[in-house]
């Protein structure tokens, strides 16, 4: 899933390369992932882009007043193609393409990889139209994310932190990866209720979310979009590193109960 750090390279990408180009056309490959279906893709061509937004982990492209809204789910992506470049053919099988949106010196691809379709695109007359972003939480990449308001999102609520650090409501851009990045550096147990964090533990968390994002945000940054999955992948400590040796201590990652393998942890480190 792509999350904040990978989003917001991706947005800065899209910013400048396209902004002042003109969409040429468009093809609407899976009609099942366009939302706003009495407001079709083709209502964007002759129009050119004034401004990229990022929503959480949402990309809003801005068409002097109609709005595309891009929401990557679980497993959607995007890719880029120069006007006249060749399609080269990946090593790997690649993403089903859902949409595609012409423009005047390149095509911009949305993808998805998953098992079941998890692409959102709608067409509206403003971001907030948009229900997933109209109910986002503070977002948790914005260098004014104080503690202040982690202690709000957290509210003292009897929920698990893995799971409320992941609730869009509550703080926006987080998701499966970089909650256990987080709680990994904070050296906190996963499955732990926000009720039951002492200030110390609020304190150490808000400063792990901080700097796993900030530092996160950076690298991605100038990383060509085709490559953003790999990187992440690569910069995990913790997660999907199941059985291997802990790198701050002399334990072994695990997947944390319950999870299905989809989440890892370090008992040592993070065990209450």
């Amino acid at each position: 899933m792509p999350e904040v750090p990978e989003v917001e390279a991706l947005a800065l990408f899209l910013r400048e390369r396209l902004t002042g180009h003109v969409v040429t056309g468009t093809e609407l490959v899976e009609g099942r992932a366009l939302k706003t279906r009495g407001r079709p893709l083709d209502e964007l061509v002759s129009r050119a882009i004034t401004a990229v937004t990022r929503y959480g982990k949402h990309i809003d492209l801005d068409l002097g007043g109609v709005h595309l809204s891009l929401g990557f789910g679980r497993a959607g992506w995007a890719t880029w193609r120069e006007a006249g470049a060749p399609e080269v053919a990946d090593a790997a099988p690649p993403a089903p393409v859902i949409a595609q949106i012409a423009f005047d010196d390149g095509i911009l691809g949305i993808t998805d990889a998953g098992d079941w379709l998890s692409v959102q695109l709608h067409v509206v007359d403003a971001a907030d139209e948009v229900p997933a972003v109209a109910k986002l939480g503070p977002d948790a990449a914005d260098p004014a994310f104080s503690r202040e308001m982690l202690v709000r999102a957290l509210g003292g609520r009897r929920k698990q932190l893995k799971a409320l650090l992941q609730e869009q409501e509550t703080i926006a851009g987080i998701g499966n990866a970089y909650s256990d990045e987080i709680l990994f550096a904070a050296r906190l147990d996963p499955t732990a209720h926000a009720a039951s964090l002492s200030d110390d533990a609020v304190t150490r968390l808000w400063r792990a979310l901080r700097d796993t994002l900030d530092g996160a945000v950076r690298d991605r940054r100038g990383v060509p979009i085709a490559e953003q999955k790999a990187a992440k992948v690569a910069a995990m400590r913790v997660h999907g590193r199941t059985g291997e040796p802990c790198p701050g201590c002399e334990g072994v990652i695990e997947d944390i109960p319950g999870t299905k393998s989809g989440a890892q942890w370090c008992p040592a480190c993070q065990g209450s």
